[in-house]
């Protein structure tokens, strides 16, 4: 792998990002280091990151709040295919990756830089995920992965950066390891490592335990256009603040909490758990408004198209062929999505409890089994015979 003169670091200011710095000039003879830190609603104050880049040896020192664009094309992107991985995971952490990729490859084209660079080590997914993503958006840059390839324990990490000015964290580092965004927060490692092992309260941050959610049940009304979230209790929202503030409120009832076994893309199977409050019940209430606009193909074919989705942006191809074009798809079935979906939040539940859509296909008077049917009754006995036709001949050839 050839080196590079000016990289652009990918930063998150923790010692693995911070080692890169010096790592990267000392060892690979890169001259010039400008790091980006990509403010995507943690919640982090930015300026200490900023500061702390350079004084670890970066030439510049980048602070990008990408946090509307997260929701709005990416976040939303997915919602509208509620993409769920493996069926539980909605990509919160995974989402980030490839918009970062894409402000990387965005910054070393304006600050010219032959590279760019992450902090990702060998076994994780988010290694695949800016390599893939890079490439598919610039080939000719470079991609550095110096804590891929640097062997160091954590240890050694940080004593190789206390003799390049780093300082050792302060307090002892949580056993953990987390990544949040606006969307959520991945929790792993430490005790979790033991699959049996049941996560203790102090792991989370977004979500009440049981115990101490409302002993009321609170209701909440979605409206969606478009497939889009729009509204939260009849009251429009920016994309940032209906996130915000819906977490928050789900969240306070214990509501968000994911405990799984996944498969990793490298072949590892990881325990992880996830908070993503809000995200979990926008995709219920997405799925039920399809429930009443779709028709019984498309929704039925849509739901094949949404595994392959999420497995396309889990495993690092967002800026594929393929997802383009599912997204031309996906964008088509949205033209009848809008309504509105109520919920009723209780001990850890996100109940529905009402939905309704003036684009939906629900016919009450072909529904109803009360003095307003419409439905024909007589015409069912031939629609039975022609439908079951092929199992009768079937039958009759072959059973005895």
């Amino acid at each position: 792998m050839g080196r590079a003169n000016k990289v652009v670091l990918a930063y998150s200011g923790g010692v693995d990002t911070s080692v890169c710095i010096p790592y990267l000039k000392k060892e690979w003879g890169v001259q010039e280091v400008i790091t980006l830190a990509a403010d995507l609603g943690q919640g982090d104050e930015l300026e200490p990151i900023q500061k702390k880049a350079l004084t670890s040896g970066a030439s510049e020192s980048l602070v990008v709040d990408a946090t509307e664009s997260f929701v709005k094309d990416y976040a939303f992107a997915a919602l509208k295919a509620n993409a769920l991985y493996e069926n539980r995971y909605p990509l919160s952490t995974a989402l980030a990756r490839p918009l970062i990729a894409k402000l990387l490859v965005e910054a070393a084209e304006k600050y010219g830089a032959d590279a760019v660079a992450h902090g990702c080590t060998g076994k994780g997914n988010d290694q695949v995920r800016f390599d893939v993503s890079i490439a598919a958006l610039n080939p000719n840059l470079k991609v550095l992965a110096p804590a891929r390839e640097w062997g160091m324990s954590r240890e050694e990490a940080i004593a190789y950066g206390e003799r390049f000015g780093i300082p050792a964290p302060v307090k002892k580092s949580s056993p953990y390891s987390i990544d949040r965004n606006l969307l959520g927060r991945s929790i792993e490692a430490g005790s979790l490592e033991d699959p049996w092992t049941e996560p203790l309260e102090e792991i989370y941050a977004l979500t009440k335990a049981i115990a101490d959610t409302p002993n009321e049940p609170e209701y909440i009304e979605i409206g969606f256009e478009r497939g889009i979230p729009t509204t939260l209790n009849g009251a429009s929202l920016s994309p940032v603040a209906l996130i915000s503030q819906l977490n928050e409120i789900v969240g306070n009832h214990g509501i968000g909490r994911i405990d799984m076994v996944e498969n990793r893309l490298v072949g590892i199977k990881s325990r992880e758990i996830y908070e993503t409050p809000a995200l979990l019940v926008l995709i219920q209430a997405h799925r039920d408004l399809e429930s009443l606009a779709l028709t019984a193909d498309v929704s039925h074919y849509k739901r094949g198209v949404e595994e392959t989705y999420s497995q396309l942006i889990y495993n690092g191809l967002w800026y594929s062929p393929l997802k383009a074009a599912l997204d031309a798809f996906i964008d088509q079935t949205q033209e009848q999505v809008s309504g509105v979906v109520r919920f009723k939040l209780f001990k850890g539940n996100a109940i529905i409890v009402g939905r309704k859509s003036d684009q939906s296909l629900y016919t009450p008077d072909l529904a109803t089994y009360g003095a307003d049917d419409k439905f024909d009754h007589k015409a069912a006995e031939g629609f039975i015979y022609v439908w079951g036709l092929p199992t009768r001949v079937w039958s009759q050839k072959h059973r005895v």
